[in-house]
């Protein structure tokens, strides 16, 4: 009549335990051999020693060499100053669009709804051409902040649509209490139904870093030059005319990862809360 408990194990619960482990090994591998890459000297590539093991040790000397022969810290700089502003644009953006959405009844409301929505179902790939040849004739060609300008106008329609659910699941009734009170329209946003979908703002802001940052695409289309280009579009530059210095590419590649990572568990708390926020309501 009612479900066993977890500790009554069952076949296909010792069958998933088991397949658990080998699944996460298998997920790990690429990672492990980047990090087997990124810490073994460059003549074992070129000998062919790329999967097994490393004849010397060179943990230091590689990812010093990632800062010495290329400009890997202005990449990072870069990387930085393109993100942490897509995220702070596009997240407000999104609050303010959630807000009207889902809480003000307009005719337009649920047709605007739908063309964010719309637009997350575009191929990124087909707006190449338009998207550069728009950058090049308003000068935010190969910049920072056109990267940032773009990012923030891409990922504001997602946004948009995250957080619109998010406040359409709480409570009317309190905005309708704070009308009646005569709190002003900006301070019921403010201090009523931002401090409410805090746990989905962390979230979504871990979610559009980790997209923005890891980007690769767009920030080939959308730069030339190397003082514009984030760390993803930047670690081929350790790649020589001639010479594929694999090691130091996989050790930029490692060092380019940490930043989501340490972002994710410093928000790991608010980013599960985000989450699974209303999924017992």
């Amino acid at each position: 009549m009612f479900p066993r408990p977890i500790a009554a194990a069952s076949p296909k619960g010792i069958s998933y335990q088991a397949f658990l482990p080998v699944a996460l090994l298998i997920w790990l591998i690429p990672l492990l051999a980047i990090f087997l890459t990124s810490i073994r000297p460059g003549a074992d590539i070129n000998s062919g020693n790329v999967f097994g093991i490393p004849s010397d040790f060179v943990f230091i000397e590689n990812y010093t060499a990632v800062f010495t022969q290329s400009e890997a810290a202005m990449y990072l700089w870069n990387s930085v100053k393109i993100t942490v502003p897509s995220v702070l644009i596009s997240v407000s953006l999104a609050c303010l669009a959630g807000y009207a959405l889902a809480i003000y009844k307009f005719r337009v409301a649920l047709p605007l709804f739908f063309l964010f929505v719309a637009g997350n179902f575009i191929p990124f790939q087909i707006l190449m051409v338009p998207v550069r040849d728009m950058s090049v004739q308003s000068g935010l060609y190969d910049t920072i902040a056109g990267q940032y300008l773009f990012h923030a106008a891409f990922q504001t329609g997602f946004c948009t649509l995250f957080m619109r659910n998010f406040i359409k699941a709480l409570p009317f009734d309190l905005v309708e209490s704070a009308r009646v009170e005569g709190v002003a329209e900006w301070r019921i946003f403010w201090f009523v139904v931002l401090p409410l979908v805090r746990p989905a703002i962390a979230a979504l802001a871990v979610l559009i870093f980790t997209f923005v940052w890891n980007d690769f695409f767009w920030a080939n289309v959308l730069t030339q030059g190397e003082g514009a280009k984030p760390i993803t579009a930047g670690v081929r530059a350790l790649n020589g005319q001639f010479v594929n210095n694999w090691h130091l590419v996989s050790a930029a590649s490692l060092l380019a990862a940490v930043p989501p990572v340490l972002m994710f568990f410093l928000m790991q708390r608010h980013f599960i809360a985000g989450l699974t926020l209303g999924a017992v309501k």
